[in-house]
Formats: C-alpha cells, sequence, structure tokens
C-alpha cells in the first residue's frame, strides 16, 4: 500500500461567489455611511426654505404612523434624532438630515390621516407635491408601507404622483417582524404585483423592521449606492 505522503494539496475553502461578495461590499459601505455624523438641519414648510448644495437626496414617504421616524432612528444608530409619536399626522413638514455631507435625508409629512383638517391635508399634498416636482437632487423616494396592511388606496395615490412626476421610488415593508414568517411571501408578492404596473417603481421590495432590526443594513446599503451617484 502507498503512503499518502505525496498527496496533493488539499482543496481550497469555498469561496464567496461573486454576488456575494459585492452584497457584502455594499452592506460595508452602508455601514461605514452610516456610522459617520448625521445632523437634523431644519423643517421646512416650502420647497424655497430647503438647503442647496450638491449632496444626493433620498427621502422617506408613507402613511401616518407607518414608522418613518423609527426607522430613521434605526437607520441612523440614534434613538431621538427623528421624534417619533404615537398620534398620527405629526410631521408636517420637510424634515431634513445630513448625513455627513455625502447625502440628504428627507422625512416627508405622513399621509392618510382622517382626523386631520381639510387645510392641513391640502397644504401637506401641496408641499408633497412641489418637492416631488422640483426637487433636482432628489434620487430616489423610500415609499414605507405597513406590512401588516399592505398598499392602501393612498399609498395608490402617492406612487401615481410620483410616476406623474417622473420619481424613482422603492417600497419599503416597515414592522415585518409583526406578521407571521409564513405571511411575508404573500405579502412580498402582492406589494410586487400593484407595483409592477406603475413604472418608476424600483423592482426589488426591501423589508425593515426599526425594532429588531432587520432589513436596516440592506437599506443603509442601497442609500450608500444612491449616494455616489453624483449628475
Amino acid at each position: 500500500m502507498q503512503s499518502d505522503d505525496h498527496a496533493g494539496p488539499a482543496d481550497p475553502p469555498n469561496e464567496p461567489d461573486e454576488a456575494e461578495r459585492i452584497e457584502a461590499e455594499r452592506i460595508e459601505a452602508g455601514r461605514k455611511l452610516f456610522a459617520g455624523p448625521c445632523d437634523f438641519i431644519l423643517s421646512a414648510v416650502r420647497l424655497s426654505a430647503l438647503p442647496g448644495g450638491e449632496a444626493p437626496e433620498v427621502a422617506f414617504a408613507g402613511r401616518s404612523n407607518v414608522g418613518k421616524s423609527s426607522l430613521i432612528n434605526a437607520l441612523t444608530g440614534r434613538k431621538t434624532l427623528a421624534r417619533t409619536s404615537n398620534t398620527p399626522g405629526r410631521t408636517r413638514e420637510l424634515n431634513v438630515f445630513d448625513l455627513g455631507g455625502a447625502v440628504t435625508l428627507i422625512d416627508m409629512p405622513g399621509y392618510g390621516y382622517a382626523r386631520a383638517s381639510k387645510k392641513l391635508i391640502a397644504g401637506w399634498t401641496g408641499l408633497v407635491r412641489d418637492y416631488l416636482r422640483g426637487r433636482a437632487r432628489l434620487r430616489r423616494v423610500f415609499l414605507l408601507i405597513d406590512a401588516r396592511h399592505g398598499i392602501k388606496a393612498n399609498d395608490l395615490e402617492v406612487i401615481e404622483l410620483m410616476d406623474q412626476s417622473a420619481v424613482s421610488y422603492q417600497a419599503v415593508l416597515t414592522k415585518i417582524d409583526k406578521i407571521k414568517a409564513s405571511e411575508r411571501e404573500k405579502v412580498l408578492s402582492d406589494t410586487a404585483a400593484k407595483l409592477s404596473r406603475h413604472p418608476a417603481a424600483h423592482p426589488v421590495i426591501l423589508t425593515s423592521s426599526a425594532r429588531k432590526g432587520e432589513g436596516v443594513a440592506e437599506l443603509r446599503a442601497e442609500i450608500a449606492s444612491l449616494a455616489l451617484e453624483r449628475h
């Protein structure tokens, strides 16, 4: 019997494929971006009050109480950067945050709060419409949708407004931890089916839980990739 002294070298350990490597790099870029400073700048009630500059801009939109402020706090790792409230409709302005000069975050007014006055609703609608149509720096709107309820009629109104404004937007299902794992695929497929009819919708739907941190790294990565875009 021959010995194994001259056996060939062992097979190299499995290396991550190209897709895994790229995704790991995206996640790391997102981590680095949000590890830096993030400061509240101002609240604007008109488009002319927004800051100038060349930094790319991303915005967060969604129904009242969908969890926009909680998600922004989770992204930045700061508990009170964006104000959170159990009272729907609290955000009534465009709240502006500077992410280390690399990207500007905009927390848009929540919509769909039935108890708000008609005057307030008209004011919010006009502000959002002006913002979507008149902000050249805006790279993408992240449309937050409560995973427990899916896309509602007032979400569709905003979707159609973004279609008309030729604004790129991407759905983010929030509070994903509040539905059963067995229900997630149906919520994702239903959301994808509704968005497939809208040309400005990004094809990838993200999921998130601000409370548990799920999906935060992936959303940071998406924002980091947009921060690198310069027109």
